[in-house]
């Protein structure tokens, strides 16, 4: 290397051979004092534009058997880089009657919450049908054969999630795998379904299995707990009455990427202003209301979906008799790597305490 004069001509010869000096980021470190710029913009996706665009779909695709009939929101301060939010992509999915979307497989982490559809909509995962009526959730764990069918005499609709931006644009993590037939072979006996050992009992002879358990959330399980936590009378200042569905397995998050919720807003409900590091994706189950993000207003009705991008401050203001909102976030991998933090920091309640205690 030769001879140079000043730190100007050092830092030039250095970078002319791949090489970096610290000092040079000294900007950058300088616009990380008070935490990380919110990637992407908050943004709402109207329901009537999304419904439309689907039916639309519909005519120029007239089958989804090799090209999945989705239609993704894509954040206009993501430049181009597709997702919802930095790390989660969420979409619609149509498909008409008698139509089967085809069995793959991917590292791709997903989630389905069944928006339009009866008990003959379903999706196979790992060789398990699961239903997937109105507010039922189903995990795709990533690497998990699944395809999906419409049995039904209607067309149907859920909810996408995907960890997309997360595990192909950050981490180039992505595998891929046509089953090659456009169904895959099911479970003969329902004591071969891996989903049933997450439940009450489970074989002492088997070894415990607690990633990538294909797994039903059923809505009609789902809402009484979340209407029974709301008469309790105890609820976050933030989120409401928010709940989280756990892996049944640890406790932990719905997968390792993506952590999904459900929150009810009761009438005239106005939440607490705070923030946090990661991103959340909104869908409207029901309901109508406002979201403030930083300086905007995000109102939103049912079946929209809003995105909050991360270290943003919001607060939501319930302007309905009844706001119910399924959201799926980031936390779980922030969490995991220690990256997770709010403003005003948690502070966590103490469950209820026992009766018989509270009367000594």
């Amino acid at each position: 290397m030769n001879a140079v004069s000043s730190l100007e001509d050092f830092t030039a010869s250095i970078n002319a051979n791949n090489l970096r000096g610290q000092w040079q980021a000294e900007a950058f470190l300088q616009s990380a004092i008070g935490g990380p710029k919110p990637a992407g913009s908050p943004f709402v996706w109207p329901w009537q534009l999304i419904h439309g665009a689907l039916l639309e779909a519909c005519e120029v695709m007239p089958e989804s058997l090799t090209a999945r009939r989705n239609i993704s929101c894509a954040n206009p301060g993501l430049g181009p880089r597709v997702g919802t939010s930095h790390t989660i992509v969420a979409g619609f999915q149509m498909v008409m009657p008698g139509e089967i979307a085809w069995a793959h497989r991917h590292s791709l982490g997903a989630i389905r919450f069944g928006v339009e559809g009866t008990s003959k909509l379903y999706s196979v995962v790992d060789g398990e049908p699961m239903a997937m009526l109105p507010g039922d959730l189903v995990l795709t764990p990533n690497w998990s054969w699944h395809d999906h069918h419409n049995d039904g005499d209607s067309t149907a609709i859920w909810l996408d999630v995907l960890d997309v931006p997360l595990t192909h644009g950050a981490l180039n993590q992505t595998f891929y795998e046509p089953l090659g037939d456009t169904t895959q072979p099911l479970r003969p006996h329902l004591g071969e379904y891996v989903s049933e050992r997450a439940r009450l009992v489970r074989p002492t002879w088997e070894r415990r299995r607690v990633r990538n358990i294909p797994f039903r959330y059923p809505w009609a399980e789902i809402e009484p707990l979340l209407r029974e936590y709301a008469r309790a009378g105890r609820e976050d200042p933030y989120d409401g009455v928010l709940l989280e569905y756990v892996n049944p397995m640890t406790g932990g998050p719905t997968l390792p990427t993506m952590s999904c919720r459900i929150q009810l807003l009761r009438p005239g409900f106005v939440s607490q202003s705070h923030r946090h590091t990661s991103s959340a994706v909104y869908f409207v189950v029901r309901g109508s209301g406002t979201t403030v993000v930083d300086d905007n207003e995000l109102r939103w009705s049912e079946r929209d979906i809003f995105v909050v991008p991360n270290w943003s401050r919001h607060h939501h203001v319930n302007g309905s008799a009844e706001a119910v909102l399924f959201s799926v976030t980031d936390d779980a991998v922030l969490e995991a790597l220690g990256l997770l933090r709010s403003d005003p920091a948690e502070a966590l309640a103490e469950p209820p305490a026992v009766p018989a205690d509270a009367r000594r």
